[in-house]
């Protein structure tokens, strides 16, 4: 058996494969105890774990530990006169016209920010070394009462060269051989003092949480008899041993939905669509992203509660729209959505665990497009009344009723929705109308194909299993791993042996990584160059070829002057200088897949298979619908509006659109009679 476990804000979903049947379970998250709620869905799919030789992990447990700041308790050791990196950040706002705007907090205290005297210039040259007594008194401090947790390690220039944060990190295991200790040139080897500092500090603030965690989660799945090959899966999109993220935990940041992009670009690849949009919609947030030719765009940076992390991430857009996602009235008594959530407890008002503010499951019910009867295959109650209940005040303040109500909250969603897609394809330079969307999560086939209309996009593919599916994408990533350098190189014909030699290196050092973790088997490489004109402040991305062997200064130029013009709608004339700022290079090994599984979950509801008409609200009309499951739907493609109910998920197709079942068990909406 294979087995993959994701848990997302407010279900846990799971998916094991047993000679490619597929057997699926979702049950509620426990946002407490996330271990608890992966052995609950263990135990509902009645898993026996002496079977299982692979288990692919997927959780929010590192981003939570930040945006709670429940972290460890940690200290940074930085070059004398660094002490206040973290509280100057960025001299930036990003929200220009807001008076009471706020630096973000920063997940380290000033108190906790030690200074050494040391020094590298910009070349790497050290202009001042170490003093060792200096350095064991400072490390005598950290251990004082034993009050941290873990030790980050960011000293000024250490990308070029690293070896005073190779030697206090030597230092402090020899003292402290218990205490965890990260340096900056391990977790981001590129420049930008402040991105650098950030990236390495809260790898170290959630590091203890990480480790905690997966030890407890696999102390408990080895008491049950658990003994195969336990992976984590990283934002990158691909995954690692569990051990490994004891070197580098931050890389576990973006887990959740990094799986489901990748499960939904393996699924589109089979049937022939290599450019997609990913629109995954679950309990309490959508993401969305953007593939291009069967490849998810990466990004160097992103943010997490406004601290910068560099760190290679799939490009993903987060909107808080989820089936939990709140309905509220503004100042401007105008009725918003999001971005609160109602989370896993208590939950939409209509799972009765004590939740009373609206929610989109909520409306959905109300206006029908939820059936109460048959509400995760059966498997689960809900609460239609109180579904109501909790829109009745706000429907009585707006003077609307609370079926329209519960309609404009839904559309107000998904218009929340189409400005995320927006944002990782029309201000990337890429037309929407080019792809098609692969929706999945609890809700992603609810919404897709009234957010294609807004789009203009003709296609929806919704796969098997949708409601898991980024369980299903964690057991068809890859091991991937990553390596960084910054090193500012003009782009000219001399260069090209040492862009070369750069990559090489950094090509050597990513599979000598993956090697010693155990992992060797048909390696391939990407290499990516950021690279931008002289006297920009910011870089582009340009993918390379595998094979450098025939790289050309000239290749090289006209990727990125294509690339350029493609985000900005403009390139400058070939004389004008380019330099390559950073250098990444990417091995993966291709881990064994699985082709699209047989359907292997049934519902437990009691409906006959024979299609029933029920009455929807949308758009403010009373609409006859048809409503079925996806046996039910045919190859020739049958016509909206029809509401599809697929055990982990509904799929509603409306009017004007109509939906086709494939081979493959995959169902195609398509706009137009």
């Amino acid at each position: 058996m294979r087995v993959g476990i994701e848990v997302g804000g407010t279900f846990t979903d799971l998916i094991v494969i047993d000679e490619n049947i597929a057997h699926i379970a979702k049950v509620p998250s426990t946002p407490g105890q996330p271990d608890v709620g992966a052995l609950n869905a263990i135990e509902a799919a009645g898993i026996d774990l002496k079977n299982v030789a692979e288990l692919v992990h997927g959780s929010t447990v590192a981003t939570n530990a930040v945006l709670e700041r429940k972290g460890g308790h940690i200290c940074v050791i930085v070059t004398k006169g660094m002490r206040d990196l973290f509280a100057l950040q960025r001299h930036d706002r990003t929200s220009i016209y807001d008076l009471k705007y706020k630096k973000p907090k920063p997940i380290v205290n000033r108190q906790d920010v030690l200074e050494i005297n040391e020094r590298m210039d910009a070349d790497g040259m050290i202009v001042q070394k170490l003093d060792q007594i200096e350095l064991a008194e400072l490390i005598k401090t950290i251990t004082a009462n034993q009050k941290y947790d873990a030790v980050a390690i960011c000293l000024l220039n250490s990308y070029v060269n690293p070896e005073h944060e190779k030697e206090i990190a030597s230092t402090i295991k020899q003292m402290a051989p218990s205490l965890s200790v990260t340096c900056s040139y391990n977790v981001s080897r590129e420049f930008r003092e402040y991105e650098r500092a950030s990236t390495t500090a809260l790898s170290a603030y959630v590091q203890p949480i990480i480790e905690g965690y997966l030890n407890r989660f696999l102390k408990k799945l080895e008491i049950k008899g658990f003994t195969g090959r336990f992976s984590i899966m990283q934002s990158n999109g691909g995954r690692m041993p569990a051990y490994a993220m004891s070197k580098n935990a931050i890389a576990a940041l973006y887990s959740g939905p990094a799986a489901g992009v990748v499960g939904a670009t393996g699924i589109a690849g089979r049937i022939g669509y290599r450019d997609i949009i990913t629109l995954d919609i679950g309990g309490t947030s959508t993401d969305v992203a953007l593939i291009v030719n069967g490849t998810p765009d990466l990004t160097p940076l992103t943010k997490i509660d406004g601290l910068p992390v560099r760190t290679p991430v799939i490009d993903i857009a987060t909107v808080g729209a989820g089936g939990g996602s709140i309905a509220w009235v503004d100042d401007g008594n105008l009725l918003r959505v999001g971005p609160e959530s109602a989370g896993a407890y208590p939950g939409p008002a209509s799972y009765g665990r004590g939740g009373e503010l609206p929610t989109i499951t909520d409306a959905h019910l109300i206006r029908g497009t939820l059936q109460a009867s048959s509400f995760l295959g059966g498997t689960m109650k809900v609460d239609m009344e109180a579904a109501r209940s909790s829109f009745k005040s706000m429907s009585a303040h707006l003077m609307m009723p609370i079926e329209e109500l519960a309609d404009s909250t839904i559309r107000i969603a998904e218009a929340n929705i189409v400005r995320a897609i927006q944002q990782v394809s029309t201000e990337r330079g890429r037309d929407p109308r080019d792809f098609v969307i692969v929706a999945f999560g609890g809700a992603g086939p609810l919404h897709a194909a009234r957010v294609a209309e807004e789009l203009d996009v003709s296609t929806v593919i919704i796969p098997p299993h949708a409601g898991v599916l980024s369980a299903v994408g964690l057991l068809m990533s890859d091991y991937v791993h990553f390596r960084a350098r910054t090193e500012r190189t003009r782009l000219v014909d001399s260069s090209v042996t040492s862009i070369i030699n750069i990559l090489s290196d950094l090509r050597t050092q990513t599979e000598t990584y993956l090697i010693s973790e155990g992992i060797s088997e048909g390696l391939t490489f990407e290499h990516i160059l950021e690279m931008r004109y002289v006297g920009q402040a910011f870089e582009v991305s340009v993918t390379l070829g595998e094979d450098l062997k025939h790289l050309t200064i000239d290749a090289v130029s006209k990727i990125f002057s294509e690339a350029h013009h493609r985000i900005f709608e403009f390139s400058k004339p070939p004389e004008n200088p380019v330099e390559i700022v950073s250098y990444r290079v990417g091995a993966r090994t291709k881990s064994a897949k699985f082709f699209t599984p047989k359907d292997g979950l049934d519902g437990k509801t009691e409906r006959t298979p024979e299609p029933e008409f029920i009455e929807i609200t949308e758009g403010g009309e009373q609409i006859q619908c048809q409503l079925m499951t996806r046996q039910l739907v045919s190859g020739e493609g049958s016509f909206g509006p029809i509401l599809i109910e697929d055990g982990t998920s509904t799929i509603y197709v409306p009017p004007t659109w109509s939906a086709l079942r494939d081979d493959a068990n995959i169902i195609i909406l398509k706009r137009g009679k």
